[in-house]
């Protein structure tokens, strides 16, 4: 079990700088006959976990593909790290960890972390030292040290998905984009993840953009970006959400706000 403690939902987001790590105007993906995102305008601050909530095929892959520049057919501004979404500069700026685990089966935890790490960072000498480091820092992150010499395929789901994890956190990145990590995951696993994530953010000051479907999980972020339809209905921190729709938790806050548009 990863071994650190659990932040209190109300724990005070770090101070943001003034130019954001993620900005958009009037961004829009269309995809064949279907627009998927539309007009979205929007930042993420830096230093925080920023929750991309909605449910299923409401557009938040399609926008995390974007963010980390392997969307197609992107239109109107997006902006990441000060840079264009998609620039070469970034590949070693930024860690994406998508929905089906990205692992060689036939590797061993650290065999595939040596492999992504040779890839990002290429060299002998003090550069292999360094991928040394940073492979064992990383399993260590996920808590998968007493695993690392297991075959991925040998690995349970929850556990090849922390492998995910761990190639995302190469190279220490100043984002981390991460597309429904705890999704399949038994409750402990979750919340081990989660504080991982809080402290990632606090401790190296690492952008978080995190989406998932499940409406408690967004008590746990620092900023939310609600979406439906292609759309962002809020985007704000849970407090001030609960607090303007007089509500509960920030599932009540979202049922109240999908309402609203309806009934406009």
């Amino acid at each position: 079990m990863m071994n650190i403690a659990t932040p209190p939902r109300t724990e005070a987001a770090p101070a943001a700088t003034t130019t954001p790590a993620i900005r958009a105007e009037s961004l829009t993906v269309v995809r064949g006959p279907r627009t998927v995102l539309r007009g979205l305008t929007f930042a993420v601050p830096r230093g925080q976990i920023t929750g991309l909530l909605g449910p299923s095929g409401c557009g938040k892959s399609t926008l995390m593909r974007s963010v980390v520049g392997t969307q197609a057919k992107v239109t109107g501004t997006l902006e990441v790290l000060d840079h264009p979404a998609g620039t070469p500069a970034l590949r070693s700026r930024i860690g994406y960890v998508t929905q089906d685990p990205s692992v060689y089966d036939d590797l061993t935890v650290r065999q595939n972390l040596e492999y992504f790490a040779a890839v990002l960072a290429p060299g002998r000498g003090a550069a292999a030292t360094r991928r040394h480091d940073d492979v064992t820092r990383a399993i260590a992150d996920v808590d998968l040290t007493a695993h690392a010499d297991a075959l991925a395929g040998n690995l349970s789901g929850g556990q090849r998905s922390r492998v995910s994890l761990a190639v995302a956190l190469l190279g220490a990145p100043e984002l981390l984009v991460l597309d429904e990590p705890t999704v399949g995951l038994d409750p402990v696993l979750r919340r081990d993840l989660w504080n991982l994530f809080h402290a990632i953010a606090a401790d190296r000051g690492t952008t978080i953009l995190v989406s998932s479907h499940v409406m408690d999980e967004a008590e746990r972020c620092h900023r939310l970006l609600l979406m439906r339809e292609g759309e962002i209905l809020a985007d704000d921190t849970p407090d001030a959400l609960r607090t303007r729709t007089d509500s509960e938790t920030v599932e009540a806050a979202f049922l109240h706000l999908v309402d609203e548009a309806n009934a406009r």
